[in-house]
């Protein structure tokens, strides 16, 4: 869906070099995620291959064509929603989403399902200026997906939700991936990226260090090792075992049989570990 090659970009009026020879491919119906802290070019890049930045030097190919040969008609291919919300505030929030839905040939969501199902139906009537950030964050991200995009770009969808609206909107993203939609999402949200994407870029200062599935980098970097918290006289113990050859660990065997444990993990690294460990940055 997306191929990027040898792609750089500078901001005209501050000579920052902001894309350094960046290289990733993004499949059909993958969620792809790209992690990195404020100011990385994660929000540069998805513009770049949007369309909303341009002079870009380098390859980027969406939907099997370079990025500056598509007309308008790529438009009704994509869905965007972006950290904040680019919505008409004078109008009601069907007003918007039948507005907006008008711009497209393609069929169209029922515009009340959508709203249901972020928990906004009750408002449908109620302009929008009148709505909360949170509002305005689940409205913004249906009116993405209001005309059955092929391609989603999201930067940052769960930001300012609560964890119950949070969750409803990683379904729905969950759901576009199901029935084959690819998802371009950027986030320095750890957590989302861990439980949505089936591979992330770890993105800082316009550079990729490392892309890969969550699942397998938090393997790789962690601990091969068991950690038991068990209680013994009134206090919670914490005791590490070696994950080779574990069955003959006797005293691992034994604490099982005996002991009056609370907890069983693996230490997998967390992919925010990963990112400081391979970085040296911190999210923020």
């Amino acid at each position: 869906m997306i191929q990027v090659r040898n792609l750089n970009f500078t901001y005209t009026k501050t000579k920052k070099k902001a894309i350094l020879d960046m290289n990733f491919d993004i499949h059909k119906g993958e969620v792809f995620g790209f992690l990195g802290p404020s100011g990385a070019g994660k929000t540069t890049t998805q513009r770049l291959i949007i369309g909303l930045l341009r002079n870009y030097s380098g390859h980027i190919e969406v939907l099997g064509k370079e990025r500056n040969q598509w007309g308008k008609d790529f438009y009704e291919q994509v869905g965007v929603a972006f950290d904040f919300p680019n919505l008409y505030t004078k109008l009601t929030a069907t007003e918007n989403l039948e507005l907006i839905g008008a711009y497209y040939n393609r069929k169209i969501n029922n515009p009340d399902e959508l709203l249901d199902r972020v928990g906004l139906l009750p408002d449908k009537n109620v302009r929008v200026e009148s709505f909360s950030k949170g509002m305005k964050m689940r409205l913004n991200f249906i009116r993405s997906i209001l005309h059955q995009p092929d391609l989603m770009f999201f930067d940052e969808p769960t930001s300012g939700l609560d964890p119950t609206n949070a969750h409803i909107i990683k379904d729905i993203i969950l759901e576009q991936k199901k029935v084959g939609k690819t998802v371009f999402l950027t986030t320095h949200n750890m957590t989302v990226a861990e439980q949505i994407c089936d591979r992330v870029a770890f993105i800082v200062d316009g550079k990729i260090v490392v892309i890969g599935a969550p699942k397998e980098l938090m393997i790789e970097h962690g601990k091969r090792r068991v950690k038991i918290e068990h209680q013994l006289d009134g206090k919670l113990i914490n005791t590490e075992f070696e994950m080779n050859h574990l069955a003959e660990n006797n005293a691992f065997m034994n604490l099982l049989k005996t002991a009056d444990i609370k907890t069983i993990h693996s230490c997998e690294a967390t992919l925010e570990d990963i990112f400081i460990k391979l970085t040296g940055r911190k999210l923020l």
